[in-house]
């Protein structure tokens, strides 16, 4: 917050950095990142700094700036306005030894009037593009088939209140691939929960997007602690094979009571957390599972349910020291 005399000015953000995780892509559309023709992304720092940095770096593939003011004056809201913006990367291809790079096409950033309430202002932004070069392939629904690449994108909501405070939210994204959603301080705070390749790849274009005359919705979880997605990193870089188990909307990983000492990493999807049959709560991507049954006597002290399609590595016990396994337990109920 500013003040000038009687004026307050209150300024706050939000930011989504939208990047391909591995393991995000099944099938034959995957044979190029595996040929390592096209690349995944390494995860997003947990605080952004300078995300003009990041671009230049080639550490996303867009990006969504919100930012937004607010002034008051004797309680009342006497002015309000966006000042945020949209990023695209560029799409980069291996032929060889030479690498080739094609600039990205960014759509217009959308952005709604600020609807004004009693002691707040919300604002919404829509950011995204798509890959410049073509994807000729079927889709559903008419034309049928799509040359254009499908499109990418995030909105986001921030409520400024008159009492200084704000509230960001991811309310509608691309299905594919993941967005991390960061706050005014530049503090990793969101992820979004699940990863739709083929609905993203054979519906997100024309119509079915912001800029036609649909969002889709994304679920969100909070982000785990440094701590623990960095003990996620190094588990999936371990270079150990991992079983890998998918699960539908609804289906059941592990039961409370049941024997297990298998840990397990959320890859994709939301899971329920629940203890005596009420949810206790909910846990996305990057979030280790089944610590306890480890430490403790091998009973599984929570149920797992799928919320959303999830998939999921199971890790072997002893991949992960017990001392390791306690900070991870710690701050869990």
């Amino acid at each position: 917050m500013v003040q000038y005399g009687s004026l307050m000015r209150i300024e706050s953000s939000v930011t989504a950095i939208t990047w391909i995780p591995s393991d995000a892509i099944e099938g034959m559309t995957k044979l190029p990142f595996e040929m390592g023709v096209a690349h995944y992304d390494d995860p997003p720092p947990d605080r952004i700094d300078d995300l003009d940095a990041l671009r230049e770096r080639d550490a996303f593939r867009e990006a969504n700036e919100l930012r937004a003011w607010v002034e008051v004056a004797d309680g009342e809201i006497v002015g309000a306005g966006h000042s945020g913006r949209g990023l695209i990367g560029v799409t980069r291809l291996k032929l060889g030894p030479k690498e080739l790079s094609f600039p990205a096409v960014q759509y217009p950033l959308l952005q709604n009037e600020p609807e004004r309430g009693d002691g707040w202002v919300r604002f919404t932004q829509t950011a995204g593009g798509r890959m410049g070069l073509p994807a000729p392939r079927r889709v559903r629904g008419k034309p049928f088939f799509q040359v254009a690449s499908a499109s990418a994108w995030t909105t986001l909501e921030l409520v400024i209140n008159t009492d200084g405070t704000a509230k960001a939210a991811l309310t509608g994204a691309s299905p594919f691939p993941r967005h991390w959603i960061y706050d005014h301080d530049g503090q990793l705070a969101e992820k979004s929960g699940s990863i739709d390749f083929d609905a993203w790849y054979r519906e997100s274009f024309g119509p079915n997007t912001p800029w036609g005359e649909n969002d889709w919705e994304a679920p969100v979880t909070a982000a785990e602690s440094e701590h623990k997605r960095g003990l996620s990193a190094s588990v999936m870089k371990s270079g150990v094979k991992l079983e890998r188990r998918k699960l539908g909307a609804g289906e059941t990983l592990v039961s409370e009571g049941d024997e297990g000492r298998e840990l397990y990493l959320i890859l994709d999807g939301v899971l329920s957390v629940e203890r005596g049959g009420k949810p206790v709560a909910e846990v996305g991507p990057g979030a280790i599972l089944g610590e306890k049954a480890v430490l403790g006597e091998g009973k599984r002290t929570a149920t797992l349910v799928a919320t959303t399609n999830a998939r999921v590595a199971v890790i072997p016990s002893d991949a992960i020291d017990d001392a390791k396994l306690g900070e991870l337990s710690a701050g869990r109920d």
